[in-house]
């Protein structure tokens, strides 16, 4: 005769079981976030799983409570698990920043010299280049890759990072959950984004903020916002030279930039200006990315509407006076595909992976993804997500 599984012995087994759930907005186990308060087992083996969620009203309640009932009914059985819910003291929440922190009980700029995270600022010399679509796109096609992935919205007049991948809802940018001081960036195809935008409550508001404050904003989003361990930061910069690019500079010294341009020739002296503010602020010109280039046509000929060239005298100009040249990094072609997905908040890369523009920034992310991961010299490929 085999002899019922003690008490102690299922709430072990459930223990274990709820380290396999994960809080969707920090990316944590909940057994390490000491989401878990209790686990008790009846004399009928009944379970009854506590947890605590950081805020009342968080937005994911629903599918933590659904995942820990399931891991508990998967040592009970189906119907032998129940799930009682708890918002977390004042006290808990301040000892969950301080551990997502590091124990760091100063808030600091993240992402610094000393950070593993690669750093792009995505700069471009006038708008209506396409920037923050091939940022948007870029961040989407090195999470395919494997890898941690956030996005800073920097272009606080003009942000369009939340449509772009989808966080919008009812035409207003989704809000971040804030637990004490510190801010959980919403999650959009599996890339962690903040933006201006999800702190305004109506969609026709104009930011319209000077020098002083757009500082402040910047460095608050890279103080206060959760992001994790990230491989990869791309930071979406307003066009031309103005604060932000200079904020940035002196916040993220460090950062790398990548300037997108078009194929006309003329666009590369605004475009030029960009990459050169980044130097005088000591950042380094990654490479230059050509958008809106040729578009093959169904009989094979290329529609070079903007022209051609544009790309490599942006680079060109910006190799001058220093040992390394200034790459093209990709060539992205005009793609309808692309400008839709955009507007559905479904990037190309995702919704039609074989048009052309689609495979021009894959193949941009697989390269990228082989560079060196800061300090340590780890291949960002062999990061685990």
């Amino acid at each position: 005769m085999t002899s019922a599984p003690l008490p102690d012995s299922i709430r072990s087994r459930v223990f274990t079981a709820l380290a396999g759930v994960t809080d969707p907005e920090i990316r944590k186990p909940i057994t390490e976030l000491n989401m878990v308060s209790d686990v008790t087992v009846s004399d009928t083996g009944l379970v009854t799983v506590g947890i605590r969620l950081t805020i009342a009203g968080c937005p994911a309640a629903q599918r933590i409570e659904s995942d820990v009932l399931a891991a508990a009914e998967s040592v009970c059985g189906a119907g032998n698990a129940s799930v009682e819910v708890a918002i977390m003291t004042r006290e808990q929440r301040t000892a969950l920043t301080e551990k997502l922190r590091g124990g760091q009980l100063e808030r600091s700029v993240q992402f610094g010299p000393e950070s593993l995270t690669r750093v792009y600022a995505i700069t471009s010399g006038k708008g209506g280049v396409g920037k923050s679509t091939v940022t948007a796109n870029l961040a989407v096609a090195l999470s395919a890759e494997g890898l941690r992935v956030g996005i800073v919205d920097a272009d606080v007049h003009g942000f369009s990072i939340p449509g772009l991948l989808g966080l919008v809802h009812e035409g207003l940018a989704v809000k971040p959950t804030q637990v004490g001081d510190m801010i959980l960036p919403p999650i959009g195809h599996e890339v962690k984004v903040i933006s201006i935008g999800m702190f305004i409550d109506d969609a026709s508001a104009a930011v319209a903020w000077r020098g002083p404050m757009l500082h402040r904003t910047i460095k608050q989003f890279l103080t206060d916002v959760y992001f994790g361990d990230l491989d990869v930061l791309l930071l979406d910069l307003p066009p031309g030279t103005g604060d932000v690019a200079i904020t940035v500079g002196q916040l993220l010294p460090h950062a790398e930039v990548i300037v997108v341009t078009t194929p006309q020739p003329a666009a590369a002296d605004v475009a030029e200006r960009s990459g050169t503010v980044a130097r005088q602020t000591g950042q380094t010109v990654y490479g230059v990315i050509e958008n809106m280039s040729a578009m093959v046509q169904p009989d094979g000929s290329l529609l070079e509407l903007f022209g051609t060239g544009g790309g490599a005298e942006v680079a060109r100009r910006l190799s001058l006076g220093q040992p390394n040249p200034v790459p093209v990094l990709a060539h992205i072609p005009l793609s309808l595909p692309l400008r839709s997905g955009g507007d559905a908040g479904l990037p190309v890369v995702l919704g039609a992976p074989d048009d052309p523009a689609a495979r021009a920034i894959r193949e941009l992310a697989r390269s990228m993804k082989t560079r060196a991961r800061g300090l340590a010299g780890v291949s960002l490929g062999l990061t685990p997500r």
